[in-house]
């Protein structure tokens, strides 16, 4: 068997001790900050607020993808109005809404 006995002296083993208490008062000061209620609270509401950044930033894309695609259908490629397909729109608009307002009516009666 090898031998295990300590070979460090009194103040050697006194300052280890010393040592390692301070770095376990340091763990457990890290584990009371994290698990302190407003720590948890606020690392829910910056998971929350990177989720709503994350989704509205994803819409905003997508939004701005559909407007850009309706707009190559009413302006062409120098930036003029395509008017072949903006007066049909704006008939199509117009009647629908024409419509909705003599339905609206009718009801009235």
């Amino acid at each position: 068997m090898a031998d295990t006995a300590d070979t460090r002296t009194p103040a050697e083993i006194e300052a280890d001790i010393k040592r390692r208490r301070a770095v376990l008062a340091e763990t457990l000061d890290e584990i009371g900050v994290r698990v302190h209620p407003k720590t948890i609270v606020g690392d829910a509401k910056a998971r929350v607020a990177s989720h709503v950044d994350h989704t509205l930033g994803r819409a905003y894309v997508g939004v701005n993808r559909v407007v850009s695609d309706v707009k190559v259908q009413f302006v062409d490629l120098n930036g003029a109005p395509r008017l072949e397909r903006i007066v049909p729109a704006v008939v199509l608009v117009v009647g629908v809404a024409g419509l909705l307002a003599l339905g609206s009516r009718r009801r009235r009666r």
